[in-house]
């Protein structure tokens, strides 16, 4: 009986039912049938079809927003430090244009506001549109009124610059609110594209993992024609095997998830971006802090007998290697070095032993040189020792995929999703 609750919403929002899971279907039915004293599925069916409102309830139903302020917090600090470097470019000729998609209760828009008046923006140099398809959540945005769930992590200063307290709650003050354009809007409809001037920062993140693979596909063509030439697409963590396959760059900030149009690719524009491994599993080296938190640990870096020469691998086996050390191995793949990356992963894999974040690099690095049998293993050994380790999944699916084992890659996209979902 779900299977045409099923296509109803696949229709409405391009919703793959298996990436949130039937009894998470069975129980937004069961609400709504109550919620609209439904007698049977029957009669609520029926309902569907004559209301459009109460067709917006059951994708709320079904679709529950997860999302907290400063969600993966090294992508704010590289949105503010290419947010300058654009202004510079277009010499302040008109104000920067980002959209954020969906949007959900508003904590990812207003996170890209507060980054860029934190970091000395003036309010008139930008402008932000967030559209989602649920009008509700969209209400909920528009109050700026927050649980304690918004905020998560370490560093809240930011609430303390940004908000006053009302009750048990925070309310978002109005300089913030009154730079969000809030939209009820469909990525995947076609007016979509003719009603919008493209975008300078396109934020979508962990929308795509919920679409079947012809869905995913359609979304992200209508993601890049929403980009401007020199633009850069923010994702979520499990999309990045997606972008990367399709005319995608990372650019080589670690856990940033941004993406430029690679070079030569129909959508492909100038850039002076160096080309970048992708993707990044570690946090970035000697950032310079923004007014955006983070919780990142620093690396340790290398002892200085290893990084003048690579090839003399000798200084590795030192005492006091350790995981940290793994920067090295990012410096490298992100230069380009793949084979000194990997003999330095296999030196620090004989002095440590085995380990998630090193069998990942070893996965990544082997996959990057096109030993597929190699990476597999080694990203099975990631999720021997860390079953929920989310790139790993991401990117044993899509070797699965290429194989043509459509089920195998769907499971492991599905337990990715999950993992993104309860993070934080």
């Amino acid at each position: 009986m779900n299977k045409r609750f099923e296509e109803l919403l696949k229709r409405k929002i391009g919703l793959d039912i298996e990436s949130v899971g039937q009894v998470v279907l069975e129980r937004a039915i069961r609400q709504r049938m109550k919620a609209t004293a439904s007698v049977d599925e029957d009669s609520y069916w029926q309902q569907l079809h004559i209301s459009a409102a109460e067709q917006h309830a059951l994708v709320e139903a079904v679709v529950v927003p997860e999302t907290w302020f400063f969600r993966y917090p090294e992508s704010f600090n590289l949105l503010l430090k290419l947010a300058q470097e654009r202004l510079t470019e277009l010499k302040h000729s008109r104000p920067l244009r980002i959209i954020s998609l969906p949007c959900s209760t508003g904590e990812e828009p207003y996170s890209i506001v507060m980054t860029l008046l934190n970091g000395g923006l003036a309010p008139q140099s930008f402008e932000v549109e967030a559209l989602d398809v649920s009008e509700r959540v969209l209400e909920l945005a528009a109050k700026g009124l927050y649980g304690r769930n918004s905020f998560r992590g370490e560093n809240l200063s930011f609430r303390d610059r940004h908000f006053s307290v009302a009750d048990d709650r925070y309310l978002l003050d109005q300089a913030v609110r009154s730079k969000v354009s809030l939209q009820c809007a469909n990525l995947l409809d076609a007016n979509l594209l003719n009603s919008r001037q493209p975008y300078d920062f396109v934020f979508c993140r962990n929308l795509l993992i919920y679409f079947d693979r012809a869905t995913q596909l359609q979304a992200l063509q209508a993601l890049k024609r929403l980009l401007a030439p020199g633009g850069a697409m923010f994702t979520g963590p499990a999309e990045t095997g997606l972008f990367s396959q399709n005319g995608m760059q990372a650019m080589g900030v670690p856990l940033s998830f941004v993406f430029k149009t690679a070079e030569g690719h129909p959508y492909a524009v100038k850039s002076t971006a160096v080309k970048a491994f992708v993707p990044q599993p570690l946090a970035a080296k000697n950032r310079t802090p923004v007014a955006t938190p983070t919780t990142a640990r620093p690396m340790r870096p290398l002892p200085a007998a290893v990084k003048p020469a690579v090839s003399s691998l000798s200084a590795l086996v030192d005492k006091d290697v350790s995981a940290d050390q793994l920067g090295e191995v990012e410096r490298l793949a992100n230069s380009g070095r793949t084979a000194d990356a990997l003999k330095v992963c296999e030196a620090l894999l004989n002095v440590q032993g085995p380990g998630a974040e090193l069998f990942y690099w070893l996965g990544l690095l082997n996959d990057t040189a096109g030993n597929s049998d190699v990476a597999q293993t080694y990203y099975r050994k990631v999720l021997y020792l860390q079953p929920e380790h989310i790139e790993a999944l991401s990117h044993l699916a899509m070797l699965l995929e290429a194989r043509g084992d459509q089920a195998g890659a769907r499971r492991l996209r599905q337990r990715a999703s999950r993992g993104v979902n309860n993070s934080g």
